[in-house]
């Protein structure tokens, strides 16, 4: 088994309040989590306007699958116009490892 994570930090666009980050936050999260049934929430930059980090994470029996998963979240989020993708940290684990 193994388990995969990926955080992202995102620089937002035309964002002036936390109200506004959450509108754009959410819808992506939601996308995330639907479109490739991963956990997915916004994890770090919490009480900065224009910055969000989000974090997923996946199971599988096969590291590709995990990392295909993970390359296909990431390029939604590089895709995503409302948003500029920053940065990414990536992590593999498996149940073998001590």
């Amino acid at each position: 088994m193994f388990t995969g994570s990926l955080t992202a930090d995102l620089l937002l666009g035309d964002v002036h309040s936390l109200k506004g980050k959450r509108a754009v936050v959410r819808p992506i999260v939601a996308e995330l989590r639907r479109r490739f049934a991963v956990a997915a929430a916004e994890v770090g930059d919490l009480d900065l306007h224009r910055r969000v980090q989000v974090g997923v994470a996946t199971v599988a029996g096969d590291a590709g699958q995990v990392t295909d998963v993970l390359d296909a979240c990431e390029r939604l989020l590089a895709e995503r116009p409302e948003v500029t993708l920053l940065s990414t940290h990536r992590q593999l684990f498996s149940d073998t490892d001590d």
